[in-house]
C-alpha cells in the first residue's frame, strides 16, 4: 500500500480527516523549503503538496504567483524541486508528498525520465493543473509503472463524461476545486460543497481533498466534516510571505496545528 493509501486509511480509521498543505518549492529561497516541508508535519500535516514553481501559473492567485516569482529568481527548477524531496526524505520517511504544477517543465524531462526520478526521490504523486485527463494518458503511464499516483482537479462545473474520464485514471485523492477561480479566492460556498461531494463519490474510487478558499480553523472545519480531505495553499504561502526568516518555521507550523486543531474538533468530537 502507498503511502498516500496509508494516510488515508489511517485517519479515516480514525474519524479524522487528512490535512493536506500546500507551499512552493523555493520559496523564499531554496535553503527554507526542507524545514519548512519539516515544520508543516510537526503543525500536523499528514501530506505535503510540493508546488514546482512556474513562470505562468495561470491556475494560481497573486500569492502563488509572488512565491512562484521569488523560487524562480534563484533559479529553482524540476531538478531542484526533486532535490528537495530527496533530502526531506533523509529524516522522513512517512509523510507522502505530492509534487503540484505545470505540463512544461515535465515534458521538457520527459514523462519516463521526470517519473523515474521522481520515485527515486521520494516523491507519492503528481498533480498536473494543466494536463486534462483526455490527453494524460502518456503521463498516467510512465508514473503508474513507478507506483506514483496521478492526482487530478474536479471543479463544480467539471462535467460527468470528465468525472468519468478522471474516475479512471485517478489514484491516491482527487483535489476538488471548492469555487470558481483562481487559488485564494474567497467566499466558499460550504453548503454548496456539502451537496456536490455525495454525486461525486457515487463515480470515484478515491478520497476527495477540498481546497481553495480555506484560510481559517473555521472553514477547515467546515470542509473536514464533508470532504475526506482538507487542502490549505494560499494561506500558508502568505505565512511564508510574512514572516522573518528566524520565524517562518515556527510561524507556520503553528498556523497549521491550529488547522488540524479545529479539523479534529470538527469531526473526532463534533
Amino acid at each position: 500500500m502507498s503511502r498516500i493509501d496509508n494516510v488515508f486509511k489511517s485517519q479515516l480509521s480514525q474519524r479524522k480527516k487528512v490535512l493536506i498543505p500546500f507551499i512552493t518549492a523555493g520559496d523564499p529561497s531554496p535553503a527554507h523549503t526542507v524545514s519548512l516541508m519539516h515544520a508543516l508535519v510537526a503543525g500536523g500535516a499528514d501530506l505535503i503538496e510540493l508546488g514546482i514553481p512556474f513562470s505562468d501559473p495561470m491556475a494560481d492567485g497573486p500569492v502563488i504567483q509572488r512565491a512562484s516569482e521569488r523560487a524562480l529568481k534563484h533559479g529553482v527548477g524540476l531538478k531542484d524541486v526533486l532535490g528537495m524531496v530527496r533530502q526531506f526524505r533523509e529524516t522522513n520517511p512517512s509523510t507522502p508528498v505530492v509534487l503540484m504544477g505545470y505540463a512544461n517543465p515535465i515534458e521538457r524531462m520527459g514523462y519516463e525520465a521526470f517519473a523515474e526520478n521522481a520515485a527515486a526521490s521520494g516523491v507519492d504523486g503528481v498533480l498536473i493543473v494543466d494536463l486534462p485527463p483526455e490527453e494524460s494518458d502518456g503521463l498516467v503511464s510512465a508514473l503508474v509503472k513507478k507506483d506514483l499516483a496521478p492526482i487530478y482537479l474536479l471543479a463544480p462545473t467539471t462535467p460527468d463524461f470528465r468525472v468519468k474520464a478522471i474516475s479512471e485514471r485517478a489514484r491516491g485523492y482527487v483535489y476538488y476545486v471548492s469555487l470558481k477561480g483562481v487559488t485564494g479566492a474567497a467566499h466558499v460556498d460550504y453548503s454548496a460543497v456539502g451537496q456536490r461531494l455525495p454525486g461525486l463519490r457515487e463515480n470515484l474510487q478515491v478520497p476527495i481533498g477540498v481546497g481553495f478558499g480555506i484560510s481559517d480553523g473555521a472553514g477547515a472545519a467546515a470542509v473536514a466534516k464533508v470532504a475526506d480531505a482538507v487542502i490549505v495553499g494560499s494561506r500558508l504561502v502568505k505565512e511564508i510571505e510574512n514572516s522573518p526568516a528566524d520565524a517562518m518555521a515556527t510561524n507556520l507550523e503553528s498556523l497549521v496545528r491550529s488547522l488540524r486543531t479545529a479539523m479534529d474538533e470538527a469531526t473526532v468530537v463534533g
